[in-house]
């Protein structure tokens, strides 16, 4: 079965936008259109519920509710218990709060594991743990290729208390086997958290069947607010110190959440479930389980964007002044590439805007994976990224976008 691109776009406002005819968007990496279930949500919301939630007047029951939906329909969607799943104002923040719970956990000398392939919100909070006589030991990616070589793993593991890796990353976009790594780290005593931001707007993951103990990403990429999502499972959560008020330690989802959430933005976040399920019905399957739903977005999701990517690699590996970072196969990574040239980054965007395609240039935060790979981040990459609503037609305007400005 095909993704029905047609309906897809129809689901989000932006490209019906006149100001916005005629551009195609490969900066999704950094932030994805939103789906109009969304906006709906976030403008009645504020329409009509924006006050304290949870008290017993009308207005307020229905504010309440609202933020309750968001996390019940989210957490089926990811395969883990409701009381599981928190939200918080970014990625880097919840992982900071985390970072800070494990401090607290953890005793000097005890271990931990970061790679540098990460996005620097996910490996700088756990990186200054050292601070407390935690020993980081950093697993390396292959700098040839960006690869995180799993056959690295073993050695690092013995009396390590935690691994921190993505499950791809926003510059090399390799997908990591998460539950082969989850495997091994649980073999060997540790807990395991993925930074699963820039895999999420690609599919939402099955949380459950990776096995990973902590998932994160952030819902402004995945068609939503700007939230970060975490989810904790109960077991590591209850035993971590509580991060949150005092007198909420007995909520899950209110442990790691030290402020209080943004009320409309959690409730809006139920919009995301209400694409994904609209998507699925769409696509014939409209009769199986929340988790059912998300799995079969995930694969039309995939199917197309791999489908689109590979001409893409195919015609930046064809041109011997660049090099795309991370793997030439499609169905090894996600639709997020970084070319390395000569020229900086952001000046190759800056000259791509002119015909019509919107891209970015920079590190990424990423500023470790492209030391690592010998690229000057001062420089950083040109990096094009798209999703499951890009058409071959953009795909198409950008190669010869490409092919002017280069």
């Amino acid at each position: 079965m095909q993704l029905d691109v047609d309906f897809v776009r129809a689901q989000f406002p932006a490209f019906a936008e006149a100001s916005l005819q005629g551009q195609a968007f490969f900066e999704n990496a950094g932030g994805s259109y939103t789906c109009g279930a969304v906006i709906d949500r976030l403008t009645r919301y504020y329409h009509q519920r924006k006050v304290q939630p949870y008290a017993p007047y009308e207005a307020s029951r229905l504010a309440g509710e609202e933020m309750d939906e968001a996390r019940a329909r989210l957490a089926a969607m990811l395969g883990v218990a409701t009381e599981e799943v928190s939200f918080g104002p970014s990625t880097s923040q919840n992982t900071y709060v985390l970072a800070q719970a494990f401090r607290q956990h953890l005793k000097p000398g005890d271990a931990i594991i970061v790679t540098n392939q990460d996005h620097e919100a996910n490996t700088g909070p756990w990186r200054r743990l050292a601070d407390s006589g935690i020993e980081v030991r950093e697993w390396q990616i292959d700098p040839t290729t960006g690869h995180l070589p799993l056959e690295r793993l073993p050695a690092l593991l013995p009396g390590a208390k935690l691994v921190c890796f993505p499950h791809c990353s926003n510059v090399v976009a390799e997908v990591n086997p998460v539950a082969e790594i989850v495997e091994m780290a649980h073999a060997a005593g540790a807990a395991v958290c993925v930074d699963g931001v820039s895999y999420a707007p690609h599919g939402f993951p099955d949380v459950e069947a990776l096995g990973a103990d902590i998932y994160l990403f952030s819902a402004y990429k995945t068609y939503g607010p700007h939230q970060g999502i975490m989810v904790i499972r109960r077991n590591l959560g209850f035993a971590l110190p509580n991060q949150g008020h005092y007198f909420n330690a007995n909520s899950l989802y209110k442990r790691f959440t030290p402020a209080g959430p943004d009320h409309a933005q959690v409730a809006a976040s139920a919009g995301m479930a209400d694409y994904v399920d609209a998507l699925a019905a769409h696509h014939g399957g409209g009769g199986l389980d929340a988790r059912g739903r998300a799995g079969l977005a995930h694969d039309l999701m995939r199917a197309h964007e791999i489908a689109l990517l590979q001409p893409l690699l195919d015609y930046l590996g064809s041109r011997n002044e660049l090099r795309v970072l991370g793997p030439r196969e499609a169905t090894r990574r996600a639709p997020t590439v970084a070319v390395q040239t000569e020229r900086p980054g952001e000046e190759i965007a800056r000259d791509l805007a002119a015909h019509g395609i919107m891209a970015g240039g920079g590190d990424f935060y990423a500023v470790r994976a492209l030391s690592a790979q010998g690229a000057d981040p001062a420089k950083g990459v040109l990096r094009l990224s798209f999703v499951h609503y890009t058409t071959k037609a953009e795909v198409d305007q950008l190669i010869g976008a490409l092919d002017r400005v280069l």
